[in-house]
């Protein structure tokens, strides 16, 4: 299952700096994953300050 952005963000960038497939991006109010281009590696919730990426079930 691909990985979702939760209301904890606190848009410091870290996630999106080490996905190594780039598909996460600034949205209006947090960071936001592209759930078709996720390969679930789990690099973003393992660099993230407030654990605010997990797996979206």
């Amino acid at each position: 299952m691909a990985y979702k952005i939760s209301d904890a963000c606190v848009q410091c960038g870290a996630c999106a700096a080490s996905c190594p497939v780039g598909c996460i991006s600034q949205g209006e109010s947090q960071y936001v994953i592209d759930k078709s281009q996720c390969i679930e590696c789990g690099q973003c919730a393992s660099i993230c300050p407030v654990g605010a990426p997990s797996i979206d079930e």
